[in-house]
């Protein structure tokens, strides 16, 4: 396995990844999500790709098949005048494709992300987990994640 920069070629498996990660969130929340849609199109997946601020990084096997992605942002603290300044990387997205799951590709991913954070100078690596996901959060949890803070919500 190889993990290396998303090219353009790769959006038709990353679009069916983020099918799955999807349909995960829909069965979760479906007061929220919606099955059978993703979270980008296939002109702002382009956009996405192209913007270095939001690099997609894919683990590839030896026919250079996308096996999984982690979508990541660079972003820049603070949030306020009252915080530290810092630099992180959001984890906007992370998916193994149902039929590679099992062989260590989301732990690699991760360890990647912790790399290139840790070679730009980053403080943390940043994610959110929905309620519902809980295969997601106890994978994060494995991985030495913690939680930083909760948003909570009183549904109408």
């Amino acid at each position: 396995m190889t993990i290396r920069r998303a090219i353009e070629k790769d959006m038709d498996r990353i679009l069916a990844l983020l099918t799955q990660v999807l349909e995960i969130h829909a069965d979760a929340r479906p007061d929220i999500f919606i099955h059978g849609t993703t979270k980008y199109t296939r002109e702002e997946l382009r956009q996405v790709l192209q913007d270095d601020s939001t690099p997609v990084y894919v683990a590839v096997d030896e026919a250079d098949t996308v096996m999984g992605y982690v979508f990541c942002v660079f972003k820049e603290q603070p949030l306020s005048s009252n915080m530290v300044p810092f630099s992180s990387v959001y984890i906007d997205d992370l998916c193994v494709d149902e039929h590679f799951r099992g062989q260590q590709i989301a732990a690699q991913l991760f360890a990647y992300v912790k790399e290139l954070a840790r070679s730009r100078g980053c403080y943390e690596v940043t994610l959110n987990v929905w309620r519902g996901n809980d295969g997601a959060r106890s994978f994060y949890e494995k991985m030495g994640m913690q939680e930083m803070k909760t948003m909570m919500e009183y549904i109408l």
